[in-house]
């Protein structure tokens, strides 16, 4: 499937983005505190692949488990909607991190026709999923 243009936004509407996006990529479910409570299902979205079209000051910029990076939840409906990721050692490029339940015209088909990485975040093993799976 071809990479597709996407768009994305806060419940309110006060945040919005467009991001292309590559299903064949997949999506990442991750056992962390921070993507556990927030039931973050994500797209990992290239920085030139992401464009920001409104609200940015809106963003809580709510940094989870890191010095630097942008994005977060609306201050206006508490709708969590991306996080800037920084390279690190599990991660090798810069990234936006994007809740798949943003997106507006997002095909739940494509959506479940997309592979999923499993992270095993809680232990910080980014690299295999978790023993137990069936929450995620």
């Amino acid at each position: 499937m071809p990479m597709q243009t996407l768009q994305g936004s806060c419940h309110c509407g006060a945040v919005r983005f467009e991001a292309d996006v590559d299903f064949a990529a997949g999506t990442t479910k991750c056992n962390c505190t921070f993507c556990w409570k927030q039931r973050w299902w994500s797209f990992a979205v290239e920085p030139d692949h992401f464009r920001p079209q409104a609200g940015e000051a809106a963003l809580s910029d709510y940094r989870p488990g890191q010095a630097d990076g942008h994005g977060g939840f609306c201050r206006h409906c508490g709708v969590s909607v991306y996080q800037f990721v920084p390279a690190t050692d599990w991660n090798p490029a810069p990234k936006y991190s994007v809740s798949v339940a943003v997106f507006d015209n997002l095909d739940p088909a494509d959506l479940l026709a997309a592979p999923v990485t499993l992270c095993d975040g809680r232990n910080d093993d980014w690299w295999h999923p978790p023993a137990e799976t069936r929450h995620l």
